[in-house]
């Protein structure tokens, strides 16, 4: 029972009918009031009329007072002048002795009762003829009054639990209808799996509550559809990346251990077994790194760290696998430009940005690294090569995991498609961005931004794709 009650329908209906029932307890109330005022003051406009015919009648003659009784124009009234009794209708001698003295001092109109319990109302006026004055007192019968409002009374007495009845019926409908929306998409919801991701809440009304909340679950069952799609590809492509190295070396190991060979022919496969080992630590080494970034509990210091003497240094460590290509490298670093980073995360992104112009120019070709300084603190890190560039199309898939635009020339390369993610990650973990620009034919820019100065780092969260402190 009371987990029933605990649920939004009934807490809604006795909510409803609470409020309900308050509203008519008021307007019960003030019908209630508002009658009796009404009928008093009516009660109070007859008896200003009969004292007005009383006055009339003293003002014009006296002596015919007896006939307003005689015609019924006025039941019960007094006239007097000081201590003497001028006139008394038969039914006010019937009045209590209470409610006569009270008639001689009040000027306003009042009620009381006589020995049986009927309810009066009686006014008050005094007057002046000639040198005379008098006093007048009328009454009038206000048991009718009563007996209306006791029936009002009972009948809202027996119409307020119909009517909390009817409401909280009437609520549990209200109810059901308007919650009717939330227990479609509760079935809905409970339909829905890892592997039916794809389906969507039904929306009825964008504009309303309901629909906006379907609209906010669809945006989330979108968000992990997404999500889970670039898991399944990342455990593809990770199991894929894997899978190249093992089968080269367990190819390399079986030819050696099946062919007669002398020694030299054993350590060329030794050494081709050792380079794939290099590539597969290579590649863990990069997932390890990823798996820390996007758990988001890698804690980042920060120093005051010369970004020009970092790609400086960077230039220096890469410059020998340059050669090795005929490549010329280039190194443009203005003084000046200090940013509050991580140091080890900023180098890593910088060599595999680096690293990645060297993979992918020509032998020959040209790279240029370059930093520079802003007015607005802004500082700017460009990687530029004359290679054959990255189409327009590929600008905004480059930086996802594994993802080669020539797949076949980045294995021979040695690449496992992570070094960019990376770069990226490293760079949004320090407040940066990374850009590109290349039209697909004469080479590409890798621009890296950071502002500066930095607040201190304090940790990493991850948001969608992106990593911010």
């Amino acid at each position: 029972m009371i987990d029933r009650l605990r649920s939004v329908r009934l807490r809604l209906t006795f909510w409803y009918t609470g409020a309900l029932g308050a509203l008519l307890l008021v307007f019960a109330a003030a019908t209630s009031w508002f009658t009796q005022d009404r009928l008093v003051m009516e009660l109070d406009q007859q008896l200003a009329s009969d004292l007005a015919t009383v006055q009339s009648v003293i003002e014009d003659n006296p002596d015919e007072l007896d006939e307003l009784e005689e015609h019924g124009a006025v039941a019960r009234f007094r006239v007097s002048k000081g201590q003497e009794t001028v006139h008394e209708t038969t039914l006010w001698r019937a009045l209590p002795p209470s409610a006569i003295i009270a008639s001689e001092s009040s000027a306003l109109a009042f009620e009381c009762r006589d020995a049986n319990g009927h309810a009066f109302r009686i006014q008050h006026s005094t007057i002046e003829v000639g040198e005379q004055t008098y006093q007048i007192a009328v009454a009038r019968d206000a048991s009718a009054i009563e007996q209306a409002i006791r029936s009002l009374r009972r009948t809202l007495l027996f119409a307020y639990p119909v009517a909390l009845l009817l409401a909280f019926f009437g609520g549990l409908v209200l109810a059901d209808r308007m919650l009717a929306p939330v227990g479609v998409m509760a079935r809905r919801v409970e339909q829905i799996t890892a592997e039916r991701l794809g389906e969507r809440l039904p929306v009825a009304n964008p504009s309303d509550e309901f629909g906006r909340l379907a609209g906010v679950f669809n945006t989330m069952l979108a968000r992990l559809e997404n999500s889970f799609a670039r898991l399944r590809r990342f455990t593809a492509d990770a199991s894929h990346e894997l899978r190249t190295p093992l089968t080269a070396m367990r190819s390399v190991g079986e030819v050696a251990l099946r062919d007669s060979k002398d020694l030299s022919a054993y350590r060329e496969a030794i050494g081709s077994m050792l380079e794939e080992t290099d590539r597969l630590t290579h590649l863990v080494e990069s997932l390890l790194t990823l798996t820390r970034a996007d758990s988001g509990t890698d804690v980042l210091t920060v120093e005051t760290v010369d970004l020009a003497a970092i790609i400086t240094e960077v230039a220096e460590y890469l410059r020998p696998l340059a050669e090795e290509r005929s490549q010329t490298l280039s190194v443009t670093a203005n003084e000046g430009a200090i940013a509050n980073v991580n140091r080890l995360t900023i180098r890593q992104a910088v060599v595999n940005l680096l690293d990645n112009a060297i993979k992918y120019t020509q032998v020959g070709g040209m790279i240029s690294i370059a930093c520079r300084r802003f007015k607005d603190n802004e500082i700017v890190v460009e990687v530029a090569d004359n290679g054959p560039g990255i189409p327009r199309e590929e600008h905004d898939r480059i930086f996802e995991r594994f993802y080669r635009v020539d797949k076949s020339r980045s294995r021979e390369m040695g690449g496992v498609g992570l070094g960019l993610s990376i770069a990226r990650w490293s760079l949004e973990a320090n407040g940066g961005t990374v850009e590109i620009e290349s039209d697909g034919q004469s080479g590409s820019i890798f621009r890296i931004r950071l502002s500066t100065p930095r607040r201190a780092i304090l940790g990493i969260a991850r948001s969608g794709d992106a990593y911010s402190i």
